[in-house]
């Protein structure tokens, strides 16, 4: 956003509030909610850190002030009404002060796992942009693209394998598999987000056809 932009929202909706979501932008968990005025905005964009406006303290808020904890932001998008704001940021610590990752941490036993494949990716592409001694993913990065391939489709034949197993086998071979996949689309400079943008195309496509023609009784 720009100082234009800002002078585009509706303050006037919320007597020169607007409701701010903080959310995580790696793993899509949504950290925090809070407010700003125009003062906090310019300053959030400003330091490129989540600034808020205490509606309680009636001052500027710097998450992060006392604990350390703050959250850097990436990008800052407002709504189709121009009346609240979506704030993506990576946290340096947690966001709660409880000391919870989220302040929403009830949600998380059902997110986070999911959560954990974007964060498992990061922990990839930095093993592959700075490889280090001892690293498995550094020493299958090491065997090249060719090696990785067979380890994928080792790890595939492995589930295939399990699929009449017991279910603690089949999602150990399934962990597995996806594992070293992400190593392969990380290698390749692709992701996760990249296989399921084409799996909701497919779908999307799939809604779109048309139902089979009948014939005339």
């Amino acid at each position: 956003m720009t100082p234009g932009d800002i002078s585009t929202l509706n303050w006037t909706k919320g007597n020169g509030l607007l409701p701010v979501i903080v959310q995580h932008a790696r793993t899509g968990s949504v950290l925090m909610t809070g407010y700003v005025n125009r003062e906090a905005l310019t300053l959030m964009e400003e330091r490129h850190e989540v600034v808020l406006w205490s509606r309680t303290r009636q001052c500027l808020w710097f998450k992060g002030e006392t604990s350390g904890n703050r959250i850097a932001v990436e990008r800052i998008v407002p709504d189709c009404d121009r009346d609240a704001l979506l704030v993506l940021g990576r946290p340096s610590g947690p966001a709660c002060h409880t000391g919870a990752s989220s302040c929403f941490a009830a949600a998380e036993p059902e997110t986070s796992r999911l959560d954990f494949l974007m964060a498992l990716e990061q922990v990839v592409s930095d093993r592959l942009t700075a490889p280090t001694t001892g690293s498995y993913i550094t020493k299958l990065a090491a065997g090249g693209i060719r090696r990785l391939a067979q380890k994928v489709g080792e790890e595939g034949l492995e589930v295939a394998l399990a699929a009449s197993a017991p279910e603690e086998e089949l999602i150990s071979e399934s962990a597995d598999l996806l594992f070293h996949l992400i190593v392969l689309l990380k290698s390749r400079s692709l992701s996760l987000a990249n296989v399921a943008h084409a799996l909701a195309l497919r779908h999307a496509e799939h809604r779109r056809e048309p139902p089979e023609a009948k014939p005339c009784a």
